[in-house]
């Protein structure tokens, strides 16, 4: 099943969902002490058109977990990052280093779509050595879970992770393997 088209966002609630984590919000989107926590589960509940129980306790169902795969699979990797780091910060499982590896997997690929978005800036021109680095990281916290996990494939994501900081590496940090066109999906089996 892939996550990230179970529930799209409707090309009207673009504007307003594709700015809550780059602090555009206008003053009728936000209330004046809304925490990071609530504006997640706003986002959440905007994005999945569905009710969010933080205290759901199957991972795999929870809707914070599901909206990071909707997030990857729409190239929305910041959000992804954040969604997923809530869930961690608010969970006490065993899943740490797992939620760690998503993440900053999510980080890295957040670097790679700058580069590519802004190959010439100052900052951005510079990040593919810091995806690879998270890349390395990512895989070293997500290989020491079984090959599936969470209705992941969890082999198959640190390949990916592998093959993209390896292209990076072979081209002497000089070539981004990521594009839109070619942006990888994550897929969830949930049976």
């Amino acid at each position: 099943m892939t996550i990230g088209r179970v529930n799209p966002v409707p090309p009207s609630l673009w504007k307003t969902t594709a700015c809550w984590f780059a602090h555009h919000l206008s003053r009728e989107q936000i209330k004046p002490s809304m925490s990071k926590g609530e504006r997640i589960s706003q986002f959440v509940a905007e994005l999945t058109a569905e009710d969010v129980d933080p205290n759901q306790t199957d991972i795999a169902r929870h809707p914070f977990y599901r909206a990071f795969f909707q997030c990857w699979n729409e190239q929305r990797y910041y959000e992804a990052h954040d969604v997923l780091e809530q869930l961690w910060m608010n969970t006490s499982t065993n899943d740490d280093h797992f939620f760690k590896g998503l993440i900053q997997a999510a980080g890295a690929f957040v670097h790679l779509q700058k580069n590519f978005e802004h190959p010439t800036h100052p900052k951005h021109s510079r990040r593919l050595q810091p995806a690879v680095r998270l890349f390395g990281l990512a895989e070293r916290n997500l290989s020491t879970f079984p090959p599936q996990h969470h209705g992941l494939n969890v082999v198959a994501l640190c390949q990916l992770l592998r093959s993209c900081a390896d292209q990076i590496a072979a081209s002497d940090y000089k070539t981004n393997p990521w594009s839109p066109e070619n942006a990888p999906k994550l897929e969830l089996d949930l049976r």
